[in-house]
């Protein structure tokens, strides 16, 4: 019998640096945190959704393609990092279809993409939580305007994939600010993880609202000036909202000054 798989909101580090020894030394608490959210499920999922800060179109997008391939989205990293393969199978035909008529009954605009490729936000914590490759991955986008609502909607809709074997995962970072990685970001990252936290703790009708409206929180719009790394946190947390969050993973002095923190939903 299937049993229900919880959703997650991850922090997932930067650009290809499971490849990189010295990146890879500077994100061993995450490699961490990720190795232990397989040993923490309940089985094996039959899939892996996820939405990542690194795909954003008009509509929800769901990735199709049995065999998706690699975009390498980021820049300056040495070159043998141009020709990383991940090479998980995508999703079933059956369930990309099932995925995308579930957002289409919930009232979202919904279409099917058969190029879409793996985006490092997706293929660098698999390539930790999954290094057989053996679990098939896919994703779905999130859509322009970064709306908390649709986002939410989202992962309501998504919800019942859950109890079929698929494990949602939020792939972002709780703070995603590219021009103040450094000591420039404790101050700030240290206020908003520390908001993110509290919020993460309240009854479930108020931690949506608080998130809602997130940008009352301290330095919100210095954590995240867009906040395309934060929407993913509002699907994970819509397909589980009536459920306990726990923080799996907190690192302090990240990247020179950074707090970042992820969750596990259910």
């Amino acid at each position: 019998m299937t049993q229900r798989m919880p959703t997650y909101f991850i922090s997932h580090g930067g650009g290809p640096w499971p490849w990189l020894p010295q990146m890879r030394a500077q994100f061993r608490n995450l490699e961490a945190s990720l190795k232990a959210m397989v040993a923490e499920l309940p089985e094996l999922p039959k899939a892996v959704l996820v939405i990542s800060g690194h795909w954003e179109t008009e509509d929800f997008a769901v990735m199709s393609a049995a065999h998706p391939p690699m975009l390498y989205d980021y820049y300056g990293f040495p070159q043998e990092t141009y020709s990383i393969t991940y090479p998980a199978p995508g999703a079933p035909a059956n369930l990309a279809q099932r995925t995308a008529s579930l957002l289409r009954e919930a009232g979202l605009p919904t279409r099917l993409d058969a190029k879409q490729g793996f985006d490092h936000g997706t293929f660098a914590p698999l390539y930790i939580m999954f290094p057989e490759a053996n679990v098939p991955v896919y994703q779905v986008s999130m859509r322009h305007g970064y709306s908390p609502e649709e986002h939410f909607a989202l992962g309501r809709a998504l919800a019942p994939l859950r109890d079929e074997g698929v494990m949602i995962v939020g792939s972002g970072l709780s703070f995603h600010n590219l021009r103040m990685f450094g000591p420039a970001a404790k101050v700030p990252s240290e206020a908003f993880d520390a908001w993110l936290d509290g919020v993460m703790h309240e009854a479930p009708a108020q931690r949506t609202q608080s998130l809602i409206e997130w940008e009352k929180a301290p330095y919100a719009r210095v954590c995240h000036r867009e906040e395309d790394h934060f929407v993913p946190l509002f699907a994970a947390l819509g397909a589980a909202e009536g459920e306990t969050a726990t923080r799996i993973y907190h690192d302090v002095g990240l990247m020179g000054g950074v707090t970042a923190s992820s969750y596990r939903f259910g």
